[in-house]
């Protein structure tokens, strides 16, 4: 029997919820995905290379620093603590001139970063050998590789009668390495810590120390014993404070976006609401002649509400799917819409990340199938009361 035309839209209708409630779910899946994996690795790669607090001294000078850091590696809940020195300076190669970061790092931190290094050796950096590291994006920006030397200008340089003459010191580029975060990979220049000492003629001092802890979200509690101690000397900042900003507008802009796609998700099922109204209408006759055929307003209610319900559940599946295949993409898809439009959609010097990154929670995802189920459910409960309360006296009086 060939469908009639009502029956055709009320399909077509059904379908259109069907697609509507996939595309919401996968929007949902897609965005909460890329957000918590956006979160993920700034506090990955931000924490990885800063640590989860630093020990930073009044007027930039540590005095006494091995007893502070035996100090800190003896407290509760530290698993690692290191000296460190950062210092912003000027670098320059083949009259090509850029802000930089100097980092003097201990053997053991440089040798932490060999897995990021794309180009050289990062065993080459021997404290009195002369040799730094620096990052990819620096050193595209000033167009040097390694084995080439880099002048890096230290303003507090010796004082003759003419004035301050500014410090200037010829490295050779023993690696490149990128960390992930344009913002680090185009300013730091990293070398033996007493090679930094050297170059900003500090003495046997350092500027601050890096602290990893146990729990990154416990990290004020871990230090507080330290901040007593340490009150006069130093200040104490841990990655929360740092990045607060940041991480403060991701979490807003999170919330944000699941609000506005649950709405989505929601409009979505307001199509399956209206195509059940439109086929109560159309099979109120056929409603009419189960009722005096014996059929119950309960058995009435569960056939809408079944129907709705699987269109609901069909769509969140389909939606799942078509969400986890474009984030095991994306990246490829970033790059084929960068082609069609000409457009960059992922540019690196606003998105601190070089690459789109996702990482899925499989709470979230199950209670976003969850929501989209209940919005469904939901929405069958009204067209399955008017088809169970069908009066079969009224439709069928003039057949």
């Amino acid at each position: 029997m060939i469908p009639g035309r009502g029956e055709r839209f009320i399909a077509l209708v059904a379908g259109i919820s069907l697609t509507a409630v996939m595309l919401g779910v996968a929007a949902l899946v897609i965005v909460m995905s890329v957000m918590n994996g956006f979160r993920a690795e700034l506090m990955d790669k931000i924490v990885g290379l800063n640590g989860h607090a630093i020990i930073q001294a009044y007027g930039g000078e540590l005095d006494d620093w091995e007893n502070t850091l035996a100090k800190v590696r003896e407290t509760d809940g530290v698993i690692e603590a290191s000296p460190l020195i950062e210092q912003p300076l000027l670098g320059t190669y083949n009259g090509r001139v850029e802000a930089i970061l100097a980092r003097g790092n201990t053997s053991e931190d440089i040798a932490e970063l060999s897995e990021k290094v794309v180009m050289g050796n990062m065993a080459a950096l021997e404290p009195g050998s002369s040799r730094v590291a620096i990052g990819a994006r620096l050193a595209e920006n000033i167009g040097i590789r390694v084995g080439e030397t880099i002048t890096i200008i230290n303003p507090q340089g010796r004082s003759t009668p003419f004035g301050t003459v500014p410090r200037q010191i010829g490295y050779e580029v023993a690696a490149i390495f990128e960390v992930g975060i344009y913002d680090y990979d185009k300013a730091f220049v990293v070398m033996p810590m007493q090679d930094a000492q050297t170059l900003l003629l500090i003495g046997d001092t350092v500027g601050m120390i890096e602290v990893t802890t146990e729990d990154p979200d416990s990290v004020g509690e871990i230090l507080a014993p330290l901040e007593e101690q340490l009150a006069d000397r130093a200040i104490i900042s841990d990655w929360k404070t740092i990045n607060a900003s940041l991480f403060e507008a991701l979490a807003v802009e999170r919330v944000a976006m699941f609000i506005v796609l649950s709405i989505i998700v929601l409009v979505a099922v307001f199509n399956i609401l209206s195509s059940l109204i439109m086929l109560v209408r159309g099979k109120t006759r056929d409603i009419a002649i189960m009722r005096t055929m014996g059929a119950t307003r309960r058995s009435l209610m569960k056939i809408f509400v079944t129907t709705g319900f699987v269109i609901g559940a069909l769509g969140t599946f389909a939606g799942m799917i078509l969400g986890f295949i474009f984030l095991y993409f994306r990246q490829s898809i970033v790059r084929a819409i960068e082609f069609v439009t000409g457009i960059e959609l992922w540019d690196p010097t606003i998105r601190f990340l070089t690459e789109l990154p996702s990482r899925t929670d499989p709470v979230e995802v199950a209670v976003i199938c969850i929501m989209a189920l209940v919005f469904s459910f939901l929405a069958t409960l009204y067209p399955a009361y008017k088809a169970a309360s069908t009066d079969p006296v009224q439709v069928l009086r003039y057949e």
